[in-house]
């Protein structure tokens, strides 16, 4: 699942984003949903979340809850 749905996201869920210094590089990274920034339902580049660790970045993936 992407996270270009805002929809798609509710704090708690484990997700992978990009992080704005790592847009060129396309480095990812992991964390849980503390905050959801994205007012508009979707957006082409990801919906922008807060991740319980404070850092901010735009959603590229969803990962299944089991992980």
């Amino acid at each position: 699942m992407n996270g270009m749905h805002r929809a798609n996201l509710k704090p708690g869920l484990q997700v992978l984003i990009v992080l704005k210094k790592d847009q060129q590089s396309g480095a990812l990274t992991a964390g849980r949903v503390k905050d959801i920034l994205t007012k508009s339902p979707t957006h082409h580049h990801g919906i922008k979340v807060r991740l319980e660790t404070g850092e901010v970045g735009r959603v590229k993936q969803i990962l299944p809850e089991n992980l």
